[in-house]
Protein backbone atom coordinates (compact mmCIF):
# COMPACT_ATOMS: atom_id res chain seq x y z
CA UNK A 1 0.00 0.00 0.00
CA UNK A 2 1.37 3.43 -0.88
CA UNK A 3 2.02 6.05 1.75
CA UNK A 4 -0.82 8.11 0.30
CA UNK A 5 -3.38 5.35 0.64
CA UNK A 6 -1.99 4.38 4.01
CA UNK A 7 -2.24 7.95 5.26
CA UNK A 8 -5.79 8.57 4.10
CA UNK A 9 -6.87 5.61 6.25
CA UNK A 10 -5.24 7.00 9.37
CA UNK A 11 -8.24 8.75 10.88
CA UNK A 12 -10.27 5.56 10.76
CA UNK A 13 -7.71 3.38 12.50
CA UNK A 14 -8.30 2.21 16.05
CA UNK A 15 -6.24 3.09 19.10
CA UNK A 16 -4.30 -0.18 19.00
CA UNK A 17 -2.67 0.95 15.75
CA UNK A 18 -0.03 2.79 17.72
CA UNK A 19 -1.43 6.22 16.87
CA UNK A 20 -3.14 8.37 19.43
CA UNK A 21 -6.87 7.85 19.60
CA UNK A 22 -9.46 10.48 20.53
CA UNK A 23 -8.33 12.31 23.63
CA UNK A 24 -4.87 10.76 23.46
CA UNK A 25 -3.03 13.33 21.36
CA UNK A 26 -0.74 14.06 24.29
CA UNK A 27 1.11 10.90 23.24
CA UNK A 28 2.66 12.91 20.46
CA UNK A 29 6.14 13.72 21.80
CA UNK A 30 5.97 17.50 22.00
CA UNK A 31 5.87 19.42 25.23
CA UNK A 32 3.83 22.57 25.55
CA UNK A 33 5.92 25.71 25.78
CA UNK A 34 6.26 26.73 29.42
CA UNK A 35 4.23 29.71 30.50
CA UNK A 36 6.30 32.24 32.36
CA UNK A 37 5.67 35.69 33.63
CA UNK A 38 6.41 38.58 31.36
CA UNK A 39 9.10 41.04 32.08
CA UNK A 40 7.61 43.78 34.20
CA UNK A 41 6.28 46.58 32.06
CA UNK A 42 8.56 49.55 32.50
CA UNK A 43 7.35 53.05 33.17
CA UNK A 44 8.99 54.90 30.31
CA UNK A 45 8.54 58.37 31.72
CA UNK A 46 10.41 61.47 30.81
CA UNK A 47 12.82 61.48 27.91
CA UNK A 48 11.88 58.23 26.16
CA UNK A 49 8.14 58.07 25.36
CA UNK A 50 8.81 55.85 22.34
CA UNK A 51 10.52 53.23 24.46
CA UNK A 52 7.71 53.35 26.99
CA UNK A 53 5.00 52.86 24.40
CA UNK A 54 6.66 49.89 22.75
CA UNK A 55 7.89 48.38 25.99
CA UNK A 56 4.35 48.14 27.30
CA UNK A 57 3.02 46.42 24.20
CA UNK A 58 5.93 44.05 23.64
CA UNK A 59 4.88 40.49 22.87
CA UNK A 60 5.16 37.62 25.32
CA UNK A 61 8.49 36.05 26.04
CA UNK A 62 9.67 32.57 25.16
CA UNK A 63 10.25 31.35 28.67
CA UNK A 64 13.95 32.24 28.64
CA UNK A 65 14.13 34.32 31.81
CA UNK A 66 14.83 38.02 32.19
CA UNK A 67 17.70 37.90 29.71
CA UNK A 68 15.57 36.31 27.00
CA UNK A 69 12.65 38.60 27.69
CA UNK A 70 14.79 41.71 27.43
CA UNK A 71 16.29 40.48 24.15
CA UNK A 72 12.75 39.88 22.88
CA UNK A 73 11.48 43.30 23.86
CA UNK A 74 14.46 45.31 22.66
CA UNK A 75 14.62 43.27 19.44
CA UNK A 76 10.98 43.94 18.66
CA UNK A 77 11.43 47.63 19.37
CA UNK A 78 14.38 47.84 16.97
CA UNK A 79 12.79 45.78 14.19
CA UNK A 80 9.50 47.67 14.44
CA UNK A 81 11.36 50.93 13.83
CA UNK A 82 10.48 52.44 17.18
CA UNK A 83 14.21 52.50 17.86
CA UNK A 84 15.54 53.89 14.60
CA UNK A 85 18.96 53.43 13.05
CA UNK A 86 21.80 55.07 14.95
CA UNK A 87 19.61 55.43 18.04
CA UNK A 88 21.85 55.30 21.15
CA UNK A 89 21.07 52.64 23.74
CA UNK A 90 22.28 53.54 27.22
CA UNK A 91 22.74 50.35 29.30
CA UNK A 92 22.22 52.14 32.61
CA UNK A 93 18.92 53.59 31.43
CA UNK A 94 17.70 50.26 30.07
CA UNK A 95 18.54 48.58 33.37
CA UNK A 96 16.64 51.18 35.34
CA UNK A 97 13.62 51.23 33.09
CA UNK A 98 13.23 47.44 32.88
CA UNK A 99 14.40 46.89 36.44
CA UNK A 100 17.07 44.37 35.51
CA UNK A 101 20.72 44.12 36.45
CA UNK A 102 23.60 45.52 34.44
CA UNK A 103 24.66 41.95 33.72
CA UNK A 104 21.28 41.15 32.13
CA UNK A 105 21.44 44.32 30.03
CA UNK A 106 25.02 43.66 28.95
CA UNK A 107 24.32 40.06 27.91
CA UNK A 108 21.13 41.06 26.10
CA UNK A 109 22.94 43.71 24.08
CA UNK A 110 25.60 41.17 23.17
CA UNK A 111 22.92 38.89 21.76
CA UNK A 112 21.43 41.76 19.76
CA UNK A 113 24.90 42.67 18.52
CA UNK A 114 25.43 39.10 17.30
CA UNK A 115 22.18 39.41 15.35
CA UNK A 116 23.49 42.60 13.71
CA UNK A 117 20.85 44.82 15.33
CA UNK A 118 23.22 46.95 17.40
CA UNK A 119 26.90 47.81 17.50
CA UNK A 120 29.06 48.78 20.44
CA UNK A 121 32.15 50.92 19.97
CA UNK A 122 34.55 52.56 22.40
CA UNK A 123 33.81 56.25 22.95
CA UNK A 124 30.62 55.90 20.88
CA UNK A 125 28.51 53.50 22.90
CA UNK A 126 25.83 51.09 21.73
CA UNK A 127 23.72 52.17 18.77
CA UNK A 128 21.04 50.63 16.58
CA UNK A 129 22.36 49.51 13.21
CA UNK A 130 20.59 49.98 9.85
CA UNK A 131 18.49 47.18 8.36
CA UNK A 132 21.23 46.39 5.82
CA UNK A 133 23.40 45.15 8.70
CA UNK A 134 20.80 42.85 10.29
CA UNK A 135 21.05 39.07 10.08
CA UNK A 136 17.73 38.68 8.30
CA UNK A 137 18.00 34.88 8.38
CA UNK A 138 18.06 34.81 12.18
CA UNK A 139 14.87 33.03 13.41
CA UNK A 140 14.18 35.73 16.02
CA UNK A 141 14.47 38.54 13.50
CA UNK A 142 12.24 36.60 11.10
CA UNK A 143 9.58 36.39 13.79
CA UNK A 144 9.92 40.01 14.89
CA UNK A 145 9.63 41.25 11.29
CA UNK A 146 6.67 38.96 10.63
CA UNK A 147 4.65 40.55 13.41
CA UNK A 148 5.81 44.12 12.90
CA UNK A 149 5.23 46.83 10.31
CA UNK A 150 7.25 44.83 7.76
CA UNK A 151 5.00 41.78 8.09
CA UNK A 152 3.82 41.71 4.47
CA UNK A 153 7.32 41.92 3.02
CA UNK A 154 8.64 39.37 5.51
CA UNK A 155 5.99 36.78 4.73
CA UNK A 156 6.34 37.28 0.98
CA UNK A 157 10.12 36.89 1.24
CA UNK A 158 9.75 33.75 3.35
CA UNK A 159 7.42 32.18 0.81
CA UNK A 160 9.78 32.99 -2.04
CA UNK A 161 12.73 31.57 -0.09
CA UNK A 162 10.88 28.36 0.71
CA UNK A 163 10.02 28.01 -2.98
CA UNK A 164 13.76 28.10 -3.68
CA UNK A 165 14.95 25.84 -0.85
CA UNK A 166 12.45 23.05 -0.35
CA UNK A 167 11.90 21.62 -3.84
CA UNK A 168 15.68 21.28 -4.17
CA UNK A 169 15.91 19.68 -0.74
CA UNK A 170 13.19 17.18 -1.69
CA UNK A 171 15.05 16.23 -4.88
CA UNK A 172 18.33 15.74 -3.02
CA UNK A 173 16.71 13.82 -0.16
CA UNK A 174 15.53 11.18 -2.61
CA UNK A 175 19.12 10.08 -2.98
CA UNK A 176 19.57 9.49 0.74
CA UNK A 177 17.25 6.61 1.46
CA UNK A 178 17.80 6.02 5.17
CA UNK A 179 15.11 3.75 6.55
CA UNK A 180 14.91 5.54 9.89
CA UNK A 181 14.34 8.87 8.15
CA UNK A 182 11.75 7.39 5.81
CA UNK A 183 9.89 5.97 8.79
CA UNK A 184 9.99 9.23 10.69
CA UNK A 185 8.66 11.19 7.70
CA UNK A 186 5.91 8.62 7.29
CA UNK A 187 5.10 8.96 11.00
CA UNK A 188 4.76 12.72 10.61
CA UNK A 189 2.32 12.27 7.74
CA UNK A 190 0.27 9.82 9.80
CA UNK A 191 0.20 12.23 12.73
CA UNK A 192 -0.91 15.04 10.42
CA UNK A 193 -3.68 12.84 9.07
CA UNK A 194 -4.88 11.89 12.52
CA UNK A 195 -4.67 15.48 13.77
CA UNK A 196 -6.66 16.71 10.78
CA UNK A 197 -9.36 14.16 11.52
CA UNK A 198 -9.48 15.38 15.11
CA UNK A 199 -9.48 19.06 14.15
CA UNK A 200 -6.21 19.50 16.06
CA UNK A 201 -4.43 22.29 14.18
CA UNK A 202 -1.63 22.59 16.75
CA UNK A 203 -0.53 18.98 16.45
CA UNK A 204 -0.85 19.17 12.67
CA UNK A 205 1.42 22.23 12.51
CA UNK A 206 4.02 20.67 14.80
CA UNK A 207 4.20 17.50 12.75
CA UNK A 208 4.29 19.57 9.57
CA UNK A 209 7.21 21.63 10.88
CA UNK A 210 9.15 18.50 11.80
CA UNK A 211 8.44 16.97 8.40
CA UNK A 212 9.91 19.93 6.51
CA UNK A 213 12.84 20.39 8.86
CA UNK A 214 13.78 16.71 8.66
CA UNK A 215 13.50 16.69 4.89
CA UNK A 216 16.01 19.52 4.60
CA UNK A 217 18.36 17.92 7.10
CA UNK A 218 18.55 14.66 5.10
CA UNK A 219 19.15 16.36 1.76
CA UNK A 220 22.88 15.75 2.19
CA UNK A 221 23.77 19.41 1.74
CA UNK A 222 25.13 21.06 4.87
CA UNK A 223 24.52 24.56 3.59
CA UNK A 224 20.87 23.74 3.01
CA UNK A 225 20.73 22.14 6.45
CA UNK A 226 21.71 25.45 8.00
CA UNK A 227 18.64 26.98 6.36
CA UNK A 228 16.22 24.56 8.03
CA UNK A 229 15.62 27.09 10.81
CA UNK A 230 14.26 29.52 8.25
CA UNK A 231 11.66 27.03 7.10
CA UNK A 232 10.69 26.25 10.69
CA UNK A 233 10.28 29.95 11.38
CA UNK A 234 8.21 30.40 8.23
CA UNK A 235 5.87 27.60 9.29
CA UNK A 236 5.43 29.19 12.72
CA UNK A 237 4.50 32.58 11.27
CA UNK A 238 0.75 32.71 10.79
CA UNK A 239 -1.22 34.98 8.54
CA UNK A 240 1.15 34.87 5.60
CA UNK A 241 0.53 33.71 2.04
CA UNK A 242 -1.59 30.58 2.25
CA UNK A 243 0.11 27.45 0.94
CA UNK A 244 -0.70 23.78 1.25
CA UNK A 245 1.08 23.79 4.60
CA UNK A 246 -1.18 26.49 5.99
CA UNK A 247 -4.52 24.86 5.30
CA UNK A 248 -4.82 21.27 6.56
CA UNK A 249 -6.79 19.53 3.83
CA UNK A 250 -6.87 16.14 2.12
CA UNK A 251 -4.96 17.72 -0.77
CA UNK A 252 -2.26 19.04 1.54
CA UNK A 253 -1.95 15.68 3.25
CA UNK A 254 -1.80 13.97 -0.13
CA UNK A 255 1.10 16.15 -1.29
CA UNK A 256 3.06 15.33 1.88
CA UNK A 257 2.39 11.63 1.36
CA UNK A 258 3.45 11.78 -2.30
CA UNK A 259 6.74 13.34 -1.24
CA UNK A 260 7.36 10.39 1.10
CA UNK A 261 6.43 7.89 -1.62
CA UNK A 262 8.83 9.58 -4.05
CA UNK A 263 11.64 9.52 -1.50
CA UNK A 264 11.05 5.83 -0.83
CA UNK A 265 11.24 5.18 -4.57
CA UNK A 266 14.38 7.29 -4.94
CA UNK A 267 12.56 9.47 -7.47
CA UNK A 268 14.01 12.94 -7.00
CA UNK A 269 12.00 14.53 -9.81
CA UNK A 270 8.72 13.29 -8.35
CA UNK A 271 9.70 14.46 -4.86
CA UNK A 272 10.54 17.91 -6.21
CA UNK A 273 7.30 18.13 -8.16
CA UNK A 274 5.21 17.10 -5.16
CA UNK A 275 6.92 19.72 -3.01
CA UNK A 276 6.25 22.42 -5.59
CA UNK A 277 2.60 21.45 -5.64
CA UNK A 278 2.50 21.69 -1.87
CA UNK A 279 4.06 25.14 -1.87
CA UNK A 280 1.85 26.65 -4.57
CA UNK A 281 -0.16 29.39 -2.93
CA UNK A 282 -3.88 29.72 -3.29
CA UNK A 283 -5.40 31.98 -5.97
CA UNK A 284 -5.88 35.00 -3.73
CA UNK A 285 -2.12 35.26 -3.26
CA UNK A 286 -0.95 33.61 -6.47
CA UNK A 287 1.34 36.51 -7.27
CA UNK A 288 3.61 35.60 -4.34
CA UNK A 289 4.89 32.23 -5.53
CA UNK A 290 4.62 31.22 -9.18
CA UNK A 291 3.28 27.90 -10.31
CA UNK A 292 5.88 25.55 -11.80
CA UNK A 293 6.65 26.25 -15.44
CA UNK A 294 5.95 23.68 -18.09
CA UNK A 295 9.10 22.16 -19.63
Amino acid sequence: MSTLAHTMMTAARSADSGLAGPGELDRYPYAEAPVTERLGAPSWDGSDPELGRVGRRAAGNRGRGLHGQLVQQLGQMIVSGDLGADRPLVPEEIGQRFEVSRTVVRESLRVLEAKGLVSARPNVGTRVRPVSDWNLLDPDIIEWRAFGPQRDNQRRELSELRWTIEPLAARLAAGHGREDVQQRLCDMVEIMGHAMGQGDALTFSRADAEFHSLLIQVAGNRMLEHLSGIVSSALQVSGGPVTGCDRPTDASLGHHARIVDALAAGDGAAAEAAMRQLLIVHPEVERVVPAPREH
